[in-house]
This record gives structure tokens, sequence and C-alpha cells, in this order.
């Protein structure tokens, strides 16, 4: 299907790279005297590098991880000693097995291990996903909170409940002014509500206000996917959230079901800048209506049938 193309150019951004052997281009961005972020082919990544070693956040695409270690070894060339996931998804975990085998730490929420080690299975994408081998799991795992202190600064991952999934985190370094949204934060893009994985649209606004409330003007934001932001760019995609939500709440309010919501197209504003990339307005609507009603699955629609 067309939208399951999309889905895998946008998540491995343009996947037909499959190979260790084909070329990634990587976008280095230096945010302060000890992070970075790195721009590749999947989830952007954070490090932190300094006088106790390197640590990063998140890790791509298993396909292109010696590219990638090749690009954090340009920054450093210390071994990688923590690795923090943001979530679950392949194109934030591919580097796991890897980067966990030679030694590094992973670090990650309860339930991100909890769906690492068990089979899942996505509605959305009509797909299966194996459980994922014992070197790429999270060892250290955490409830609502952790801080590492490390490179002269903290650095602390914050749980926010059901948002991009059920195991988010977003990742505060204060002394360096910086956030990593992780998936909780897409760039100039409609977002992916992972509602298979206990995902649901109040706990991405819940997730923008925590890290709005974490910085003030001149912070730099790492979203999961999409160019590098600011403060006034996080606010923005907070309020068309928040937006977006109650548009579809008042026609729900109508009494209007799902594919009645899809066709009222309460997210027409947004449509033409952000719903041409990879999440279609129908499917984005899907997210926000199924969340609303307390359906924790996608439900395909004929709007999903056209684009077969």
């Amino acid at each position: 299907m067309r939208f399951l193309l999309s889905v895998a150019l946008l998540l491995a951004s343009a996947t037909t790279a499959t190979a260790q052997d084909n070329e990634v281009e990587f976008t280095r961005f230096q945010l302060s005297d000890t992070i970075y972020m790195l721009r590749g082919r999947g989830g952007n990544i954070g490090i932190s590098t300094g006088e106790d070693g390197l640590y990063i956040i998140d890790d791509q695409i298993q396909p292109i991880t010696e590219q990638l270690l090749k690009a954090i070894r340009e920054i450093s060339d210390e071994p990688i000693r923590f690795v923090i996931n943001t979530h679950y998804h392949y194109d934030h975990v591919g580097g796991n097995e890897t980067v966990g085998g030679a030694g590094a730490v992973i670090i990650a929420h309860d339930n991100i291990r909890k769906r690492m080690t068990t089979e899942q299975v996505s509605i959305f994408l009509n797909e299966t996903t194996p459980p994922y081998a014992k070197a790429a799991l999270p060892v250290l795992t955490f409830n609502d909170r952790v801080t590492l202190h490390l490179n002269g600064e903290s650095a602390t991952a914050y749980h926010v409940a059901h948002g991009h999934t059920d195991g988010d985190s977003i990742i505060h370094f204060p002394a360096s002014n910086v956030i990593h949204m992780g998936d909780m934060y897409f760039n100039g893009l409609y977002p992916y509500v992972d509602l298979d994985a206990g995902g649901a649209i109040q706990g991405m606004i819940d997730a923008a206000d925590l890290a709005l409330s974490l910085a003030n003007e001149s912070t730099h934001i790492i979203p999961g996917h999409g160019p590098l932001a600011t403060t006034q760019d996080l606010k923005d995609y907070r309020d068309f959230l928040v937006e977006a939500r109650d548009n579809v709440q008042a026609l729900i309010d109508q009494g209007m079901d799902l594919e009645q919501t899809i066709e009222a197209k309460p997210t027409a504003e947004w449509d033409a800048t952000l719903g041409e990339i990879w999440i279609k307005p129908h499917q984005f609507v899907t997210f926000i209506y199924n969340s609303l009603k307390g359906i924790h699955e996608y439900t395909p629609t004929a709007a999903d049938e056209r684009e077969d």
C-alpha cells in the first residue's frame, strides 16, 4: 500500500538503502560544549561527550549501524558507555544489538523492555515485530524518571504516559539547555500516535507541555524526526495539537462516527503543510478520534482503502 511505503520511507528515511555499503549522509549540530545532535537515517540522535566519556540517545536503524558509529567517532572516539532509548520503534533502537553487544548499558522505560521482549502487532503498519535479541534489550529500566550525571552535567529522562507509545521519555540537559523529545515531537509533519502501542493524543500534548515547562526562549529542541527546533516551534506544535484535538472532540460531541469525522476535515487548516510527507490527514484524525474515544488500536477506514 502507498501509505505503508510512506511509513517505510519516513521511519528509515529512504529505506531503499538496506545494506551497510549504502552511503548515509549524517548532519551534525553542536548544541553546547558537550551535546550534539546527529541526523541520518531514522530518529534524530543526541550525543553527550566529555570528561566522563560518551553516551547517546537512540541509535537509528540496524542496517546503517556501522556508518552511524563512524559518524559518532568523528565527534569522539571514546566507547559508547550508555544508550538511552526514547521508545522501542526500530528506527530508534536499531543499533542497540551492536552497541549493547559492545558493552554499552541500554537505559529505557519499563514498557520499552516489555515491548522489546514480546511480539508486537501493529494494525497501522500491518506488521508483526518479533522479540529483539538479548543484546538489544535495555538492562536498566525506570518507571517515572532517571538521571545521569556525566560530563559535568545532569540529563534527566522523564516518562510521559501514553504519548507516542506507552514507553516514551523526553530527555532534558538543563546545563546545556537542550531537550530531546524523541517521537513526542515530529517537526514539520503530522505525528504518528501509535495507538497499537499505547499511544494517545493527550500524552503528546502532555509531553509538549512538560518540555515547555523545562525550556526557555533559547532552548534547543531535538525532535524525533525533522529539523532542530526552537522553543517557539515546539509551542506552535503544542498549540496545533490542542486545536486539532478540540476540533475532533467537537465533532464527537455532535455524534459523528469516525468516517463522518474524517469527512468533516477537522485538520484542513494543516493538511497541505503537514499531511503530505508521511501521516495522511485521515490517519491523523483517526489517531485523535480513537484516542478520545478510548479505542486502543488503529481503525482502518475507507480512506485507507483508497490508499491501497
